[in-house]
């Protein structure tokens, strides 16, 4: 009778068991799926529309002013002297002028204005907007509509203005098991891929962007009084070397060669995302802008 009773205990734990598992597991998976609408739907969002033909332009250019023929020499001279009096005006209200958000994005930063770029590599499922927010790691558990998520968004720090002219800024990111937000940049470990896949594109609000692959290697957060190459401190540099000591440090690193050079000048971007070879453990990709 007692063996009866433990077995039976025994049987009830044991489904008590696999039903936590599944339930996570199904969890999981419906996560998974919304997560993948959700990027869909802003992918579709960010799709750009269709410009005007030349000849459309041209036929709008032609019905607001009238051709220089049809127009008498008296005209004709008045029209160049107005010109040339509102030119000082007309440069010093485009000095004044905002810049003009790109118009594929216009309708995701109207939706949530902590947007500041997008990043995408092609043939890869990386392709999401990148946030900023005054707390750095708001978007490290929130999606872009601000909704807890453990997927979160790609993000930069406040440090990070990329849309002004800097040398670096970092751009982070879960590696998530089902290969979303920067699961893949696992698969840069290996240099086939790297030659198959070697160009990042990042668009800011208002600038299209390519980069090149300059790096690939393994680090970790390290303690704040440890004496030790730090990238994700390095956004500026105010010298030639402070420049070398970043370059020549990511090159160091780097698990192959990938034939991109640098100089003192040139601007990168800095994909990070978690690593488990050491505690704090990080992959990280550095990508030199294309000039």
């Amino acid at each position: 009778m007692r063996n009866k009773k433990e077995k039976r205990f025994i049987k009830i734990i044991l489904l008590a068991v696999i039903a936590v598992c599944l339930a996570q597991i199904g969890q999981a998976y419906y996560l998974s799926l919304k997560h993948q609408s959700q990027q869909r739907e802003l992918q579709e969002l960010a799709k750009e529309t269709a410009s005007e033909s030349p000849e459309q332009e041209e036929a709008a250019e032609e019905e607001k002013t009238p051709a220089a023929e049809e127009l008498t020499g008296e005209e004709f001279a008045k029209e160049g002297q107005a010109e040339e009096e509102n030119q000082p005006e007309a440069a010093e209200e485009k000095e004044e002028q905002e810049p003009v958000i790109l118009e594929k994005y216009q309708e995701l930063y109207a939706k949530n204005q902590d947007m500041t770029g997008w990043l995408s590599i092609e043939g890869m499922k990386i392709d999401y907007p990148v946030m900023r927010c005054q707390d750095g790691e708001y978007y490290l558990h929130h999606n872009f509509y601000g909704e807890e998520d453990k997927y979160g968004c790609l993000f930069v720090k406040e440090e990070a203005d990329v849309d002004t002219p800097g040398t670096n800024f970092v751009i982070y990111g879960h590696n998530m098991k089902d290969g979303s937000m920067f699961g893949d940049l696992d698969l840069y470990r290996k240099e086939d891929f790297f030659r198959e896949h070697a160009e990042i594109s990042f668009d800011t609000l208002y600038e299209e962007r390519t980069y090149e692959i300059m790096a690939v290697f393994l680090s970790q957060v390290y303690e704040s009084d440890e004496d030790v190459f730090k990238y994700y401190q390095f956004y500026e540099a105010e010298t030639q070397e402070e420049f070398d000591t970043f370059y020549e440090n990511v090159k160091k690193l780097s698990f192959y060669d990938t034939g991109v050079e640098a100089e003192y000048g040139d601007t990168f971007l800095t994909l990070s995302t978690c690593a488990y070879h050491v505690e704090d453990g990080r992959l990280v990709i550095v990508a030199k802008k294309r000039n």
